[in-house]
Formats: structure tokens, C-alpha cells, sequence
């Protein structure tokens, strides 16, 4: 449900509650568009959301965990300054806009003030305000002085309020003239379009749920009496939207808060892992590139050296025959006792050398493409395999469908030096395996290549391995700890390694499987790569089996 003023109605009398006499023990902002406050209160301590993020603009109670960055952003370090310690004395709506005002009662060593943070909750223009004696102390998102805009926003000046609609405000006496206006057709897009404060759904809502006599008195009845009835719907087993009256199909909540809560912080982090995984994505894509034009101009070299063959032969020839070779000539035809032909072969010669000085042209230039093939030839193998590494991590993310599975991708593309990494003191992190219990049978399956490495060392002798034959995918052991493993089991594990393969798109996939005894990992290898024997096929259709996973 859209933040209107409707809303924010709601959520003010439901947050005040809890909010009016909190003390501000601390202060993070977690990323530009969001600050976190926590509060003290008898109840216990509450964190506060306050986001002015285009699409999550919100206030509300949060459980959800936000980093603090190393270096606080200026607008924390100013709230920091003033707010940190201040009670809050009030929480109001200002008239019916989407504006709230949270007022602080703060106390220091030296002084003591009243100050007042304004909640400004209107899509892309929203913000925080910090104001004393109604002048700006400042702002999450300020405006410059030089630049040409109707209400400025900067440290020292007067506090205003945003421009109020061209809309009538449903407290307003001229609601019921307006609303008299109306002589049919759609109701809810004609409430939207005059009424300030609300936004298309709830002025839909306002227009379903009447029926019929004063609509003036029905438009305010709606939006200013009754109680909240917080509702969440779902999608697809996603948190879809939330509202603040009862909504069908949609699962009641036991706040208002708590429904924003859980929406919004599914939809950030969604969007954290989608953004993370983009750049993710981007990064090996990017090194990709560089290796497939490192090995196009590694082939080019070789390619280079096709004829030096050639050109031992050439030079051995013209040896062969100095005594019939003049200086001054510009080929010579010789007999090629490298064939068994013996036929006639013409030979380049450069004019300017002599018999002997051209054979060893031909001899240096050979020597010269030897000596390259040498150096070339490894180099080429060497960004074959990296190359091959590199597909298989970008297999990884592609595969990935939450953040843990990229939790130790980033690590890996850190020990690549493809990412830099962020923060004082690197922590090693090992996050779980997929793990499934399938009659009765554990089932492991890695998430990217750190993984499949740990999981090749955890296995043991007898515990079955699977691999797709041809593709990038996850690494699964059945551990059977002893007991034999009926063909449904392995018939599962392998539709798990199929779904978490490169093969996953539709048909089957061919999974191959082996006693972990024969699981070899060679020297030196790149992570997750390993070489097998004695193993056999099954032909399978991929299967999350998401019944049977223990862990997300």
C-alpha cells in the first residue's frame, strides 16, 4: 500500500505508543537513504527505520540487521551530535500531509534544547530533516544555494513545509461542494485527482467500500475513524504489499509496523541480492573478456609458428645445395628428400644475402618459432584452464538464488584479486552446505566452487559423489553412513546436482556418479576442479527437491 497520508495516519497513532518518552541511545546509517535509531523504553529497546528511499520509504519498528559502515555519512555524525541521549516528547502527523515531526527533548552538558526531526515520506522527494527554533540544522538530502529551486534546503535557513497539492484537504470545509461535483463514472479516480493525502489504491478503497448517502461523510469516516486492521498479502510466497484495513486474500499482521517490516525488508533484500549478484556477474564477466582476448592473441602467436617446419626444411635444403645456389638469385629449385616423391621444390631466397646467409634466415627463424611454441604453448594452457575456472565461478553466480550463496563467490573473486576487499580485518566465512534429508539419508550439495572443495574433503570412502558429465554444477554427496543407498535416493541426489547445474534450463541431464575414493584432486587445480574414474551415468530431469531441504 502506498505511503499516503492515510497511511502515515495510522502508522503515527500506532508507532506514538511506543515512541513518547524513548531515549535515543544510538544512531547508524546504514546506507544513504536510511537511519537507524535505537530506543530505549520499559518496554525494552526498539529499532526505528526511517527510509527515504524512492521505492521503501518508510517509518517503522525493524528486527532486520543493517550494517554500519566503517566511516558514519555526515548527516549521522550531525544527528549524532544533537539527538544522541534526546528523549522523544511527541510524534505527529503535520494536518493531513505526508509529512511526521518527531519531536526531541535534548539535554547535554552545556545546554539544553528542544529539537524537531521531520519525516519527509513523498517517493523520490523523501527526506530527514533536522530543525531547532525551526531552522535547519541539517538534511539526508540537501539542496545547494546556487542551484535554482523553489524550497531550499541547507543548514541556517527557515524550515517550510513541502508545496501542498492542488488538491482539497478531505478536513477542509470545501470537501462536501467538491465531492457534490461528482455526477458519476470512475469515484476512486476522482477522489484521487482531488483529494489531498491519498494515493490511487486507497482512494479505490475509499470508492469500493461505499454505498451510497453523504460521500463526504463517508470519505472521512473512512479515513479518520475505525481501527487499523493491518493485513499482509502475499505472492508466489513472497510479501507482496501490505495495508492498514482488512484486504481479501491477504494474511493479518499483528502491527502495522510488522507489516512493513516484513515487506520491505523481503523487497531490500531482494534487491541487495539481485544488486550483488549483478555485480558479481559483471566482475567475472569482465575478467572473462580478458582472458578470452589473452588466449585469441596467445592462438595468433601460435598460429604464427605453423610454417617453422617449414622453414627448417627450407633452411636444411638450401644447405644441402649451396654448391648449385649463386648469390644474386631470387629462388632456387631444389629436390625435397623430405618427401617420398622427391619432387621439385622452389625456395624464396633473398637476393641480397648469400647461399649460406639465407639457410640461416631460414634457420634463425625457425629457431625464433621453436622457441616461441615453447613459451606460447604453457602460457595457452595455463589460460585455458584459468578460463575454464573462471566460466565455472560465473556458473556459481548465475546458479545463485539467495545471498549466502554468494557469500563465499565474493571471497573467492577476493583471493582472485578481482575484488577488493572492504573493511579493517578480513574474517574467513563458511556458510552451510545445501543440506537434505531424503529417507532418511543426508544429502550435501555445495553452492560454488570454496564449497565443492570443502565438500570433497568432508566426504569419505564410501559416501557416493555426483557431477553432471558436461556441464558446470553443484558437487553432491550422499553420505550413507554405512548403509546401502536405494536407487530413489541417488536417483534424487542427482536430480539435486542437476538443478544446481549449467543444464537446469529444461530436458535431462546426464549426472555422473562414483565412490568418493575415486575423486581426485590434482595438484595446483583451481578450486573446485577434480578428476574421477570408475563411475556410472543416470539421465535425469533436474529436481530442487525443495521438500527435502533442511536449510535455505
Amino acid at each position: 500500500m502506498p505511503q499516503d497520508a492515510f497511511t502515515l495516519k495510522r502508522v503515527v497513532s500506532e508507532l506514538r505508543e511506543t515512541l513518547v518518552g524513548a531515549k535515543i541511545t544510538k544512531i547508524v546509517q546504514s546506507d544513504k537513504d536510511s537511519v537507524l535509531f535505537y530506543l530505549y523504553t520499559q518496554k525494552g529497546t526498539f529499532k526505528l527505520i526511517c527510509s527515504t528511499n524512492a521505492s521503501n520509504a518508510r517509518v517503522c519498528f525493524t528486527r532486520a540487521e543493517y550494517p554500519a559502515p566503517a566511516v558514519a555519512p555526515n548527516f549521522c555524525m550531525l544527528l549524532r551530535k544533537y539527538v544522541t541521549g534526546a528523549t522523544v516528547t511527541a510524534f505527529e502527523q503535520i494536518g493531513f500531509e505526508r509529512v511526521l515531526a518527531l519531536s526531541l527533548h535534548c539535554v547535554s552538558d552545556f545546554s539544553e534544547s528542544e529539537r524537531v526531526l521531520y519525516i519527509e515520506i513523498m517517493g523520490k522527494y523523501s527526506n530527514l530533516i533536522l530543525t531547532e527554533n525551526n531552522v535547519i540544522l541539517g538534511a539526508l538530502k540537501m539542496t545547494a544555494l546556487e542551484e535554482n529551486y523553489k524550497r531550499v534546503l541547507f543548514a541556517g535557513v527557515p524550515y517550510t513545509l513541502p508545496a501542498p497539492q492542488d488538491k482539497i484537504n478531505p478536513l477542509s470545509d470545501e470537501l462536501p461542494s467538491l465531492l457534490s461535483s461528482f455526477l458519476g463514472g470512475d469515484l476512486g479516480e476522482f477522489l484521487f485527482l482531488n483529494v489531498s493525502g491519498l494515493a490511487r489504491p486507497t482512494a479505490q478503497m475509499i470508492a469500493e467500500s461505499y454505498a451510497g448517502g453523504d460521500l463526504a461523510k463517508h470519505v472521512r469516516s473512512f479515513l479518520f475513524e475505525g481501527k487499523t486492521e493491518p493485513y499482509l498479502l502475499y505472492r508466489n510466497g513472497k510479501p507482496a504489499d501490505f495495508f492498514a484495513r482488512a484486504v481479501p486474500g491477504a494474511i493479518p499482521c499483528a502491527s502495522l509496523s510488522e507489516a512493513q517490516d516484513v515487506l520491505y525488508t523481503a523487497k531490500e533484500s531482494a534487491k541487495a541480492f539481485e544488486d550483488k549478484k549483478r555485480k558479481l556477474s559483471s566482475t567475472v564477466r569482465n575478467h572473462k573478456k580478458k582472458e578470452e582476448k589473452k588466449l585469441a592473441l596467445l592462438i595468433d602467436r601460435l598460429r604464427e609458428c605453423d610454417d617453422s617446419d617449414r622453414n627448417q626444411k627450407f633452411g636444411e635444403l638450401i644447405t644441402a645445395n649451396l654448391y648449385r645456389i649463386q648469390k644474386g638469385m631470387k629462388e632456387c629449385t631444389v629436390t625435397d628428400y623430405y618427401d617420398e616423391r622427391c619432387p621439385e621444390l622452389k625456395i624464396p631466397l633473398d637476393e641480397t644475402l648469400s647461399p649460406s646467409q639465407n639457410a640461416q634466415k631460414y634457420f634463425k627463424r625457425y629457431n625464433k618459432q621453436k622457441r616461441t611454441v615453447q613459451a606460447v604453448t604453457p602460457q595457452k594452457e595455463q589460460t585455458e584452464r584459468d578460463l575454464a575456472y573462471t566460466e565455472s565461478v560465473l556458473s556459481a553466480i548465475e546458479r545463485a538464488e539467495s545471498k549466502i550463496d554468494l557469500t563465499e563467490i565474493e571471497e573467492e573473486l577476493i583471493d582472485l584479486g578481482l575484488l577488493k576487499f572492504q573493511g579493517k580485518k578480513r574474517k574467513e566465512v563458511l556458510t552451510p552446505f545445501r543440506t537434505y534429508e531424503i529417507e532418511g539419508f543426508r544429502v550435501l550439495a555445495g553452492r560454488n566452487n570454496k564449497q565443492n572443495d570443502r565438500l570433497l574433503k568432508l566426504a569419505r570412502a564410501g559416501d557416493v559423489w555426483l557431477h553432471t558429465q558436461k556441464y558446470h554444477s553443484s558437487h553432491v554427496v550422499i553420505l550413507p553412513e554405512g548403509r546401502e543407498i536405494p536407487p530413489s535416493v541417488l536417483l534424487a541426489a542427482a536430480e539435486i546436482c542437476a538443478r544446481y547445474s549449467d543444464g537446469n534450463k529444461g530436458g535431462k541431464v546426464a549426472v555422473d556418479y562414483c565412490d568418493r575414493r575415486f575423486v581426485k584432486k590434482p595438484p595446483k587445480s583451481p578450486l573446485g576442479f577434480v578428476v574421477y574414474t570408475d563411475y556410472a551415468t543416470l539421465l535425469v530431469e533436474p529436481n530442487p527437491h525443495a521438500d527435502c531441504e533442511k536449510n535455505g
